[in-house]
């Protein structure tokens, strides 16, 4: 099984293809060097395109790139590509459940004990080992480097980078650098805060209209509203800017 064609939208490639398809592949090149997924979303989008010189080069590094929002999926229809959306969320939940029945190790960046504990304790078989850095971590080398000698010490086939945008990208790119480092990373912001219940996804039909974004922004409007009422509007003026690319 694998994944299908790439697409090109907004100067980035998009890997398309099912979410069953993604897992199967990824569960394929745990034992590998290590790599990296990134499922970028329209505030991932809007920061690539107005500093592309730290993003673009961490998703061009990127093993795989699955598209986590509907809006950028219909305006890439627009455009005549059609776009699949596979969002980190559901990849998460899909990948750990798989990890949970074979008994796998995951190692975990960013969440605390307790949280892995309701991880742990939600999915019976699952080996959780983590690491918590503390905020602000990617200024220092030396909290960088303890990450990236945690992933490689564990060794395990499925790395969950959960510490924002673009912290998350720049870590797994320096694991990927790492000679030693073994297993697939994903950036996945926070999807683990879904899984133990700190936070609840949208219902599914709001989802599938598109209208997810709103139920993170009503249920966090402090911390959150800057970001999806001021900073992820501009989409629509990238894409008329870029809508060739």
């Amino acid at each position: 099984m694998s994944i299908g064609k790439c697409v090109y939208f907004l100067g980035s490639r998009f890997d398309t293809g099912s979410i069953d398809e993604a897992v199967y592949n990824i569960l394929a090149e745990t034992r590998g060097g290590f790599k990296y997924v990134v499922t970028p979303n329209v505030h991932h989008m809007v920061s690539l395109l107005e500093d592309p010189a730290i993003m673009q080069p961490l998703y061009e590094r990127a093993w795989r790139v699955f598209c986590d929002s509907r809006v950028l999926s219909r305006l890439a229809r627009f455009n005549g590509r059609m776009l699949p959306v596979i969002t980190g969320s559901d990849l998460t939940a899909h990948l750990i459940a798989r990890a949970a029945e074979q008994r796998l190790t995951i190692a975990l960046v960013g969440p605390t004990a307790p949280a892995c504990a309701v991880l742990t304790d939600r999915y019976p078989g699952l080996e959780v080992i983590f690491h918590t850095p503390p905020m602000g971590f990617i200024k220092s080398g030396h909290e960088v480097q303890k990450c990236v000698d945690f992933v490689v010490k564990t060794g395990a086939p499925l790395v969950f980078l959960a510490v924002g945008m673009p912290q998350q990208e720049i870590l797994a790119c320096r694991i990927a650098d790492h000679p030693e480092a073994r297993g697939v990373g994903l950036c996945i912001g926070a999807s683990i805060d879904f899984l133990t219940g700190k936070e609840r996804r949208a219902p599914l039909w709001l989802q599938r209209v598109g209208l997810e974004w709103l139920h993170r922004l009503l249920s966090d409007p402090r911390r959150l509203a800057s970001r999806y009422l001021i900073e992820c509007p501009r989409i629509f003026l990238l894409y008329f800017k870029h809508r060739k690319t």
